[in-house]
């Protein structure tokens, strides 16, 4: 386990990269800080990581700043953990953008009849240049 990468938790919707990255520049040379972002709203979803060069920074960064404050919220700061996958959404990458695409066609479960033989009916598929 990489004990350079840590888990910052609790962030406020208002913190980006530049701010998580002064907030913890101060313990040691970081390599990487990175929010992942929600896919479907833009947005980060409450966490970051903030890489180290060397162990020790990080374990005096988190020692500073878990459970201190930053914009308002209290951190939760520790080592990253590997995600496992029961971790990992169940959907396929392409899941998501499959829905929109339905979406947008204006494909419902209601309107598009699933025969017997579990194919959709041409019938209720939209019209293609043939």
């Amino acid at each position: 386990q990489d004990k350079r990468t840590l888990y910052v938790g609790g962030l406020d919707e208002e913190v980006d990269i530049d701010i998580l990255r002064a907030a913890f520049i101060p313990f040691g040379e970081l390599v990487d800080v990175n929010i992942p972002l929600d896919n479907q709203t833009g947005k980060h979803r409450g966490f970051g990581f903030v890489e180290y060069e060397n162990a020790d920074d990080a374990a005096e960064a988190i020692y500073n700043m878990n459970n201190g404050e930053l914009n308002g919220r209290v951190l939760s700061v520790n080592i990253a953990k590997p995600m496992t996958v029961s971790e990992r959404s169940n959907k396929a990458i392409w899941h998501a953008e499959a829905d929109s695409y339905f979406e947008k066609e204006g494909w419902t479960e209601e309107t598009i009849e699933i025969k017997d033989d579990g194919v959709a009916d041409e019938g209720m598929m939209p019209e293609q240049d043939k």
